[in-house]
């Protein structure tokens, strides 16, 4: 193969490779679709957002990033009990199997008869935070939004890496608010 051919199909490749990886996406939402989201203009937190979510270094990293977006959401931030929504968040621990090493193997065959043998990866289980974001009508109680960042906390980052982190899962859910409901 040429140099020059060579060389246009590793950027080819490289440019797909770059263009879905950006297809995957890093959180996933559900809504009521009954709900008229534009009669929402009001929201605060939700009261009873438990203390070791709220009261944490990422609870207020959290408060810090969600109050920025919801106000380029055109929501003012509220007293509880006058807000149209509540907002709750909380992370939750889960455990993550992750692999390590590589997996090697040798075989043979002839005809119908094969034989092989491999090893598989080494997995291990990790906890993680995962980010969970709910929206709720005050006068219900009724969560009318509801959405949960696919990327994880990990109590090996750095303070800056989880503020980045955190401030990217917050303004990623927030992009599907409202939802566009196609009746």
């Amino acid at each position: 193969m040429r140099p020059s051919r060579w060389l246009f199909h590793v950027f080819f490749a490289s440019l797909m490779a770059v263009l879905l990886s950006g297809c995957a996406a890093t959180v996933t939402t559900d809504y009521d679709a009954s709900v008229d989201y534009s009669a929402f203009k009001t929201w605060a937190f939700d009261p009873d957002i438990k203390p070791q979510d709220s009261q944490s270094l990422d609870g207020s990293r959290i408060r810090s990033a969600l109050e920025e977006q919801l106000a380029q959401k055109a929501l003012t931030e509220a007293q509880a009990e006058n807000a149209d929504l509540l907002v709750r968040y909380a992370i939750r621990e889960v455990n993550v199997a992750e692999r390590s090493g590589v997996g090697y193997g040798f075989g043979f065959g002839r005809s119908n008869f094969n034989w092989g043998l491999a090893t598989a990866p080494q997995v291990t289980t990790d906890t993680k935070g995962k980010l969970l974001l709910d929206l709720i009508r005050r006068e219900s109680g009724q969560v009318v939004w509801s959405g949960v960042s696919k990327r994880y906390l990990d109590e090996d980052q750095s303070p800056e890496y989880r503020t980045s982190l955190i401030d990217e899962s917050v303004q990623d859910l927030l992009e599907r608010y409202p939802p566009s409901i196609k009746k």
